[in-house]
């Protein structure tokens, strides 16, 4: 049995996967592992180049005697989400993820892993030195910052690439294939407020919320999981209504493509009151606990004393806060009429924080297939930013990618998929947003797919990826490779 993921089989692709972890790449800092690439290419005598917004392109000839055959991208993103627990001392900046092996899966000890996308890196470099794979002409495109705001994708040269089907490395389903994504957009809220001294006549308490699983905006949007800012903001709101709390902090969440885990707020309330706002917590705990236990097994709520703030944000502000955040339409708000069983359009709560000592920021996203019905959710969003006295700006916004189910390697991958494992693939779109479509807009012509391993729990600390897929993944993405037609 491997006791380190060098071992694991491909090793190819598990060797350079292990390298990639080592190196720090959170979205917008790149500049560590965009070097390694570049070094690594030349390591191997193979052709490197960059571009403005610092993706990079690595090409590699055709085999002799399939010089014709038509041009293939195998594309992947450098960065990744960089998400830990709050009781976890990790730098992503300095530090190696620490990788570990667990009852089939590879995870990370209290951070995300990265596998999103690491391993559709590892798996194109891999492609890119496997001397066993007969393949046409190879360009491998790594694109830089795709969870925060699909730069990359965005500031793409026209003609940095020539290829003219696109194999996108990014999907997280074994076994399923994808062929469109949904568009996005984030609507982003800001309450400025004053501060004026807290009542001595008041007792600070400290709330909590810990141990959600958290997980992709996208793929995870529709598995009914806590969002930890919506539950601490509805004990926050009773209490207020009930004793006329004060406010002095409330922050959760990070990234606006992440389910948040983690928030807490530092509130007041009259000393009169106190042991009966205990009381209500307590009961708080025991309804949250029955309506949501079951998908979230270890959710943890704390509530404890603290000791009172030199100041509070104003009333009017604690107030419109409070309300348009319980107000908010949060998750899944329709499911696809086109394609049984997938999300069509969803909104995210994703984060509330200080931005300065009078601004609170508080950061949705929006996601759907359909366009239209994309804004009509962020215009929901809006409105209730707008009611509550809010300054509300829309931005982040990318397409989707439309299906095409005619597509040639779409078919090729399914025979390939058949030939290997017996059985016919999944075929289908994507709730979670991908490149493919803004590709798409400089590069018309693109045939696309998308496929990879088995991911879980992406975007968050519990990030893993299942070990038997990966061969899978690699064997698919070889024999794919392999039987691309000619020009």
């Amino acid at each position: 049995m491997a006791t380190t993921i060098r071992e694991l089989e491909p090793k190819l692709v598990w060797q350079i996967f292990d390298e990639i972890t080592k190196i720090p790449r959170c979205s917008k800092k790149e500049e560590k592992i965009r070097n390694f690439l570049i070094e690594w290419a030349k390591k191997h005598n193979i052709e490197v180049k960059t571009d403005k917004a610092g993706n990079v392109l690595m090409k590699k000839p055709a085999t002799p005697g399939y010089e014709n055959r038509v041009p293939v991208v195998l594309q992947s993103h450098m960065d990744m989400v960089c998400e830990k627990n709050s009781d976890v001392p990790h730098n992503f900046d300095t530090d190696p993820i620490k990788v570990k092996i667990e009852d089939g899966w590879v995870t990370a000890e209290g951070t995300t892993l990265g596998a999103d996308d690491g391993i559709g890196m590892a798996a194109q470099m891999a492609i890119l030195i496997d001397d066993s794979v007969k393949h046409g002409p190879i360009e491998a495109l790594f694109t830089v910052d795709e969870e925060t705001g699909l730069t990359g994708a965005f500031n793409l040269e026209e003609g940095f690439f020539e290829g003219k089907i696109l194999l996108n490395l990014d999907s997280e389903d074994e076994g399923e294939i994808f062929i469109g994504c949904a568009g996005g957009l984030d609507t982003v809220a800001q309450f400025n407020f004053h501060t004026k001294p807290a009542l001595q006549s008041h007792q600070a308490l400290e709330i909590k919320i810990s141990g959600l699983k958290g997980g992709h905006s996208g793929d995870d949007i529709n598995k009914n999981r806590g969002n930890a800012i919506k539950i601490l903001n509805r004990y926050l709101w009773t209490m207020n209504k009930k004793y006329g709390i004060e406010l002095y902090k409330f922050e959760g969440g990070n990234l606006r493509n992440a389910i948040p885990r983690e928030a807490y707020a530092v509130f007041t309330v009259p000393h009169k009151h106190k042991e009966e706002a205990r009381a209500d917590f307590n009961k708080f705990i025991a309804d949250i606990e029955n309506e949501i236990k079951i998908v979230e097994p270890d959710i943890k709520l704390e509530l404890g004393s603290h000791e009172l703030p030199e100041y509070v944000i104003d009333e009017n502000t604690k107030d419109r806060l409070l309300n348009a955040i319980y107000g908010l339409p949060n998750g899944v708000i329709a499911m696809s009429k086109r394609m049984p069983g997938l999300v069509e359009t969803s909104t995210n709560l994703a984060s509330i924080k200080y931005i300065d000592e009078n601004t609170i920021e508080v950061t949705t996203s929006q996601r759907s297939e359909i366009n239209s019905a994309k804004y009509d959710i962020a215009n929901a969003i809006e409105a209730v930013f707008t009611l509550a006295g809010a300054k509300v700006e829309h931005g982040g916004e990318y397409p989707g990618w439309t299906p095409n189910p005619d597509s040639t390697v779409l078919k090729i991958a399914e025979n390939s998929y058949k030939k290997l494992f017996g059985k016919m693939p999944v075929v289908r779109s994507i709730h979670a947003g991908l490149e493919c479509g803004l590709f798409l807009e400089k590069y018309p012509y693109l045939d696309m797919i998308s496929f990879g391993p088995t991911l879980k729990d992406v975007h968050s600390p519990d990030e893993r990826i299942e070990i038997e897929t990966v061969k899978k993944f690699y064997d698919l993405l070889k024999d794919v490779i392999e039987n691309i037609p000619e020009a």
